[in-house]
């Protein structure tokens, strides 16, 4: 059995505190990044682009709540499973469905495919395929921030298999011992691939980790952009003023498998309907309603326009053209006039 996190009901502190225009953009975008994820699953049935892919579907509070309570300079990088990332940080959709086509005018010049999506306009500092690779790379990030006398906050996420890989323990280490402003996040949606958190540790509340390093950290609804906005607040205030870092075992669940060659064995279909009960989108389009923040025609707007984004993506996609055979030896070495490299 999966753990299972009910979502805390909407109260009037929760709508007094965000704002009409917080909860319009939280649906907008939630729901701009579920359609995309769903016309990419559907693309890539028909073959329409190859490699690995793993979506996003019903994760998508994690990103909001957390682009909502972050600020413009600010650095993010997450594992593979990395198109909400970007969408919720403002990337066009366009140049991300040009990435998994493989074209030129992707994200990543079309060399990174769906688990190398970069915005570095956005400070998206990568979706990155090696298993808990980021871990390190984002803990390097915040110390690049701090050496340069930044207040800027690096935001690392990870799914809850990645936190097995010792990496994360070394980094852990250094991340409190240097008092780097580092956001650690574990998008915990309950499996590794296939394998429970159950059947990989007696210790499930994976917040416990940071406690032997004396790391502050807590468990977070993941299902709700209130609670993820209020715990990243939190943390980053506190690494902005020097700190340190956060850890956060948001708790989540993917409604898709782990990615899309998964069958899905491993869990029932009982489980999968309790935790659609809880669709982050519906809940907060449930309050707009509630509200009466929006009319019935000004949400069907919003619809229709995630709709369109969605379909001009796949235009904008198939009409591009694919990279030059010279572009494999572009983007190799970093440039010397790098920010963070100094002369000695």
């Amino acid at each position: 059995m999966a753990i299972k996190t009910k979502p805390k009901k909407s109260t009037s502190s929760i709508k007094n505190k965000f704002s009409k225009d917080t909860y319009v953009k939280w649906y907008k975008d939630m729901l701009l990044i579920r359609k995309f994820e769903e016309k990419t699953g559907q693309l890539y049935i028909q073959q329409k682009f190859g490699g690995f892919c793993h979506l996003y579907i019903g994760q998508e509070a994690i990103v909001v709540g957390t682009a909502s309570a972050c600020e413009s300079g600010d650095k993010h990088m997450t594992a593979y499973r990395d198109h909400a990332h970007p969408i919720a940080l403002g990337t066009d959709p366009r140049v991300l469905m040009a990435e998994l086509y493989g074209r030129k005018t992707g994200c990543s010049k079309g060399k990174g495919g769906s688990m190398h999506f970069f915005d570095k306009s956005k400070n998206f500092m990568g979706g990155h395929g090696i298993v808990g690779a980021q871990i390190a790379m984002g803990a390097g990030v915040g110390f690049a921030e701090q050496y340069m006398g930044t207040k800027n906050v690096a935001f690392v996420s990870m799914g809850d298999g990645a936190v097995r890989q010792g990496a994360l323990h070394e980094t852990f280490n250094m991340a409190m011992m240097w008092k780097l402003p580092v956001i650690f996040i574990i998008e915990n949606n309950n499996y590794a691939m296939g394998t429970s958190v159950q059947r990989t540790t007696n210790v499930t509340d994976l917040s416990k980790i940071g406690l032997s390093y004396d790391m502050p950290s807590k468990v977070v609804n993941g299902m709700r952009p209130e609670d993820v906005h209020n715990a990243i607040e939190e943390a980053t205030k506190r690494a902005r003023n020097e700190g340190g870092p956060t850890l956060l075992d948001i708790r989540t669940y993917r409604y898709k498998g782990h990615s899309m060659s998964d069958p899905q064995k491993y869990r029932t279909k009982d489980e999968v309907s309790d935790w659609i009960e809880q669709d982050p989108i519906l809940h907060v389009l449930d309050i707009i309603k509630e509200n009466k923040w929006l009319k019935e025609k000004e949400i069907e707007e919003i619809n229709s326009w995630v709709k369109n984004e969605v379909a001009e993506s796949v235009k904008f996609a198939e009409d591009s053209p694919y990279p030059d055979p010279e572009e494999l030896y572009e983007d190799v070495y970093v440039q010397k006039d790098y920010p963070y490299i100094k002369e000695y």
